[in-house]
């Protein structure tokens, strides 16, 4: 310690260092606070004082421009430069941050690397150093003993005057950063440039920390210079030797003379997480704990009581996710956790102890109990808050207005939203999720095979922080978000590659309500389906398109350009479906059945819009019948082709059988047309292989008409049981897949036919109804003519006779 200046050693996001500041603080009264941080943030600090700005939150530092290689620097309420911000604020004294500037990181990271060896070592966790140095091989509990479950003594400075004479020890040969730094990477000690140190004098090498420390220097000497006499500066435990160690001012200008040109630098404030905070990589900050931590900072004891009130929280967790936990487990969990420390020589219970005795008491060994208790109170859902007002890109503020307006919170935590699109709030979210998609902000996902009709829309909700830094990326397209989602979607269209991809941004331009953007679109659309030969590629495109179209009815937009393309979209694959389902590979025709149904069910639903329309139809589907009679006869000469005879001549069965079973859903085969065409695919003169392959291509569809028709069934069990032996064992693997896609049901149902005997037998054709019970059906008409309200109905029976009451009685 200095006579004007005092530092104070932390371990960033520390809840003992956290309670020591604000006591030595407090003790100090200084009238300046410094603090290691980005100095380009000094003007946002005003915001930390206010009740609205609620940590979590960081500091999000980038390039002007370049949102991309942002740099965050994350506060919790007990990381001890945030305590530091909070006093000083609270007390009127004047608080900056003196680290190395964003912008001195930017310019390092775009150096290629140097030649110092130092530069890409990763530097030695100085906890974990003096936790061997004490013989304990856990460096995280050593340091909760020492420090984190450590009360404020009589003498506020005695833990720094400790640290500081520690961390002088350990840097005999001067390694550089502090892990766990703020904007500093995880693991590494090493910030942006830490392999990338920039030249300084006589030809050596400064390394990233060292220009850290040599900018921390000359920031303190200017405090100085200010008129400041106390001040108190809040830094990494790694840099107090540095920072305390004389050395002339010179040396440390011409250190940062050698600094490449930096950038320009926008900073703002964003919410954060304790999520957020536990990530080791990305924008995280590596706490495994900060649920515990907030604990640990929020009590002001450390006895049983503490204990007491983190296992009373647990068990009432474990009681909403029907976990039964009683009043004595929580208190023998306590006493547990206790015996435990004292058995492992610790002053009192740490994180270790009291996850053991959670699970072996609250959670009785269950590991999916314990890990809902690691999820909601060891690292905890807790999502900041920040200010309207605070400074933002204009696209933040847009979002945050609509997030007010549509009632629509940001939550950490997961949840599902049910959207009725009849009604205008639920529409309008409808709108603001997909536009957040298309800008690649998932805060919501839709939920597949929930939604009942076009009228309903399910999300899955889940606000990660990460998100601030692709707001500020989408800036680039506009300052609102629907101005921003127009803009992103011109540029997808110019980059898209596919039919497939043109009709899903039509389908998303439709969903996020951008009418504007639509007419380019379809235009690249029609142009690509004019231009293009790949049928497969257009088969892609058109069950986008109309689902488009379904859409447009529900949201009430103008479906007449989309439809048009739609319909000469089908009409392409229609004229291409032949050659495109020629001379396929196995993996290939599974791959076109599946787009062979995909377009089946969209010409099905392009047909069923059209029929309310009559009028809008065209000369040409009037003369040559509808787009779905048009596909039907596609479908009929495709079944009619002939089966595989080489690598580039004719169609699989799978696509054959698939069609005929596609034409008989649809009522344009009747069963003895589809009991003809199974057994001229069945017959002898082709292959078995390709018969298997039609089997599996009819029964996709189900296998229940197996057990309506006995003649259908018949020909398919005399044809397995004349398939020879050895080609059978080849067969049985497509055989297998083939009935396994059946219902439970339904394969037992043939078990039992084939089983009874001949299953042609007793039919020789479709199964016979059993006969009509006359007299029974004659007793339910009129009951079922009342329910229908025509004459000739059952009268409603009298009521029972009622018995007189004594009271009754007694009036007669």
């Amino acid at each position: 310690m200095t006579g004007e200046v005092t530092l104070l050693g932390v371990r960033h996001h520390g809840p003992g260092s956290a309670r020591a500041v604000a006591a030595a603080l407090t003790a100090l009264r200084p009238d300046a606070v410094l603090i290691e941080g980005p100095p380009e943030a000094d003007e946002l600090l005003a915001l930390a004082g206010r009740a609205d700005l609620v940590p979590p939150v960081a500091l999000l530092a980038h390039p002007v421009g370049e949102p991309a290689r942002a740099l965050s620097w994350p506060f919790a309420a007990f990381s001890p430069e945030w305590v530091a911000i909070r006093h000083a604020l609270a007390q009127g004294v004047p608080v900056r941050f003196v680290d190395l500037p964003a912008a001195a990181r930017f310019a390092l990271a775009e150096e290629p690397a140097g030649s110092d060896e130092r530069a890409g070592q990763a530097e030695p966790d100085p906890i974990a150093v003096l936790a061997a140095a004490a013989g304990q091989p856990d460096p995280e509990a050593w340091w909760e003993d020492v420090v984190e479950h450590r009360l404020p003594d009589r003498d506020p400075l005695a833990p720094f005057e400790a640290i500081a004479e520690a961390m002088a020890e350990l840097r005999a040969d001067d390694p550089v950063g502090t892990p766990g730094s703020p904007g500093v990477h995880p693991g590494t000690g090493a910030g942006v440039g830490a392999a990338r140190p920039g030249p300084g004098p006589a030809g050596t090498r400064p390394g990233f920390g060292e220009l850290r420390e040599a900018y921390m220097r000359l920031q303190i000497r200017a405090a100085r210079r200010a008129g400041h006499r106390r001040i108190a500066v809040v830094c990494g435990a790694w840099h107090v030797p540095a920072l305390a160690a004389p050395r002339a001012a010179g040396a440390d200008r011409l250190l940062l003379a050698a600094l490449p040109k930096r950038p320009r630098t926008e900073v703002s404030w964003v919410p954060w997480s304790h999520g957020r905070l536990a990530l080791r990589s990305g924008y995280g900050a590596g706490i495994e704990s900060p649920g515990w931590y907030q604990h640990l900072f929020d009590s002001a004891d450390r006895g049983p009581a503490a204990l007491a009130r983190w296992f009373a929280r647990a068990a009432e967790l474990l009681r909403g996710a029907d976990h039964p936990v009683s009043a004595a487990q929580v208190i023998e969990a306590v006493r547990l956790a206790e015996t435990l420390a004292a058995l492992r020589g610790r002053p009192v219970a740490g994180l270790a102890e009291t996850l053991d005795a959670a699970r072996a008491v609250l959670c009785e060994g269950s590991e999916i109990a314990l890990a809902l208790v690691r999820e909601q109170l060891v690292v905890g859902e807790v999502l900041g808050q920040v200010p309207a007002d605070a400074p933002a890109v204009p696209l933040q503020h847009d979002l945050t207005r609509l997030q007010r307006t549509l009632r629509l919170r940001p939550e950490p935590t997961g949840r599902e939203l049910v959207l009725d699109l009849r009604k205008e709030l639920d529409a309008a979210r409808s709108l603001l999720l997909h536009r957040l998609r298309l800008l690649e902000l998932d805060w919501g996902r839709p939920v597949a095979g929930r939604g009942s009709g076009t009228f309903k829309e399910v999300w899955q909700l889940c606000w990660d922080p990460g998100l601030a830094v692709a707001v500020v990326t989408a800036g680039q397209w506009g300052s609102t978000v629907e101005a921003a989602a127009a803009g992103r979607l011109a540029q997808l269209a110019g980059q898209a590659a596919t039919p497939a991809e043109l009709a899903r941004l039509a389908e998303q331009c439709l969903l996020a309500d951008l009418p504007a953007a639509l007419p380019a679109v379809l235009a690249a659309l029609a142009d690509r389906a004019a231009l293009g030969s790949d049928t497969a590629a257009l088969a892609d495109a058109l069950p986008a398109l109309v689902r488009a179209l379904r859409y447009g009815d529900v949201r009430g937009t103008d479906r007449g350009a989309l439809e048009q393309v739609a319909r000469g979209l089908a009409e392409r694959v229609r004229i291409g479906l032949g050659a495109a389902c020629t001379g396929l590979s196995g993996a290939g025709a599974a791959a076109m059945r599946d787009r062979l149904e995909a377009v089946h069910r969209a010409v099905a639903l392009l047909e069923s819009g059209a029929g309310s329309r009559l009028d809008d139809r065209s000369a040409s589907d009037t003369a040559s019948g509808s787009p779905a009679d048009r596909w039907a006869a596609a479908l009929a000469g495709l079944a009619d082709r002939e089966p595989t005879g080489g690598p580039a001549t004719g169609v699989p069965g799978l696509l054959r059988g698939r069609a005929v079973r596609l034409l008989l859903d649809d009522g344009r085969l009747t069963f003895g047309q589809a009991r003809r065409r199974l057994g001229l695919a069945l017959s002898g003169a082709g292959e078995p292989a390709d018969a298997a392959s039609w089997i599996e291509g009819f029964l996709a569809g189900g296998g229940a008409l197996l057990l309506h028709d006995a003649q259908l069934l018949g020909l398919l069990d005399d044809w397995l049981l004349a398939v020879p032996e050895q080609e059978f064992t080849a067969l049985l693997p497509l055989l297998r897949r083939a009935f396994a896609e059946l219902e439970a049901g339904v394969r037992r149902g043939i078990g039992a036919r084939i089983a009874a005997g001949h299953p042609a037998a007793a039919g020789g054709g479709p199964q016979a109804e059993p006969p009509l019970d006359q007299q029974r059906a004659d007793a339910a008409l009129p009951t079922v003519r009342l329910l229908l309200g025509l004459p000739g109905g059952t009268p409603a029976p009298s009521p029972p006779a009622r018995i007189p009451r004594q009271s009754d009685r007694r009036a007669a």
